[in-house]
């Protein structure tokens, strides 16, 4: 990942109401949520979901599919992973112990997110 689409992902995720969405999309796994479900877990307005779903959706934090009459949301695991590894990809300035928990950290998430996705 490059430097610009770090930031344009930063910056959807820079909002509460955004960064609540997405962390609710990444709890749900691969199989996501309809946009319904996700108004009622976070008590969003619909006007105000579908406009942090199409930022997150614009920066690849989200993805969507259609089933049937819904519109299934789901977190974009593999641009989470690499927006993850950009901003650890020059940690630790030659002492890897710094970031040693984080790194522990985000390999089960992609252990995690690879078995599921």
């Amino acid at each position: 990942m490059d430097s610009p689409a770090a930031v344009v992902a930063l910056s959807a995720l820079a909002h509460p109401g955004r960064l609540e969405v997405f962390r609710r999309l990444v709890q749900a796994g691969p199989e996501g949520l309809a946009a319904g479900e996700i108004a009622r877990c976070t008590g969003s307005l619909p006007n105000t979901l579908s406009t942090n779903l199409a930022l997150l959706s614009a920066a690849g934090l989200v993805t969507s599919r259609r089933d049937g009459r819904s519109i299934i949301y789901a977190a974009g695991y593999g641009r989470m992973r690499e927006l993850l590894g950009f901003l650890m990809e020059d940690c630790c300035g030659g002492h890897p112990e710094i970031c040693a928990s984080l790194t522990d950290l985000t390999e089960r998430a992609a252990c995690d997110a690879d078995t599921c996705a």
